[in-house]
């Protein structure tokens, strides 16, 4: 039986998405939602785009790297009362229409992070993407100690015990693994996925996250993360089930 959700909002970090950020956000904002964008730095249009939106805007002078802007972000959100977040991407690859099946979710399996995972129209991604991705699941599952599908999927939804691990030491992309690590092995929380679409064509800006540099650091703190809690074997063993994946329709 579904259970009510806790208040919540949409956090957006952005660097740099004049072209695409209005329509993010508006598409958000048409759902009813309240939103809170992070601009990490941009220097061009995004935050005058942004302030002139009906959302609470909070500037970076300088680019401190998504982990920074989440950690804010996530701040916000509870100095504003919020219990949950669902946070998604200002580059228009994550989709407004899939947040109610991402909600619908966290209502069905309270205690839990929910992941908007890439797993329809996987062709999309890139050979080498998909590959790596594939990697990271396998590590971060692992580190985990239960089976993660995508992630590294930027549209999640976490509830308020994983917002309470805010001042974890982990920055840029390896935020969101620390995230996942801790909020599994310290917070007890599972991971529930919801299928959505791989978006990589189309006119999307470069991708922020850099193949070589950021994998290496996800690699090297996920290893680290696997020593650190022990029981390595077992830990494998119980990262090797089925991911729960979510495919009921909201109403």
């Amino acid at each position: 039986m579904n259970t009510v959700v806790p208040r919540w909002c949409v956090l957006i970090p952005c660097l740099n998405e004049e072209a695409a950020i209005q329509s993010v956000v508006e598409s958000v904002l048409s759902l009813g939602a309240p939103v809170i964008v992070i601009d990490d730095g941009s220097n061009d249009r995004t935050p005058d785009i942004v302030a002139a939106l009906p959302v609470t805007l909070l500037r970076h002078r300088e680019r401190h790297g998504k982990g920074d802007a989440l950690r804010h972000g996530f701040r916000e959100a509870l100095r504003q009362g919020y219990e949950a977040v669902l946070t998604m991407d200002g580059d228009g690859q994550h989709l407004a229409s899939d947040i109610p099946r991402i909600v619908a979710a966290a209502a069905q399996y309270p205690g839990h992070i929910v992941i908007g995972a890439r797993l329809l129209h996987r062709e999309q991604q890139p050979k080498g993407r998909r590959r790596a991705n594939a990697v990271a699941d396998w590590g971060i599952s692992w580190a985990c100690a239960q089976p993660v599908a995508d992630t590294q999927s930027g549209q999640r939804w976490y509830p308020r015990a994983a917002l309470d691990l805010v001042d974890l030491p982990a920055e840029n992309f390896v935020f969101e693994a620390a995230l996942l690590i801790a909020a599994s092995r310290e917070k007890k929380l599972g991971v529930v996925s919801v299928p959505i679409a791989s978006r990589y064509q189309g006119d999307f800006r470069l991708s922020h996250f850099n193949p070589v540099g950021d994998v290496t650091r996800i690699t090297f703190y996920t290893i680290g993360r696997v020593f650190h809690y022990g029981n390595i074997f077992e830990s494998h063993r119980r990262s090797r089930g089925a991911p729960i994946v979510v495919n009921s329709p909201t109403d």
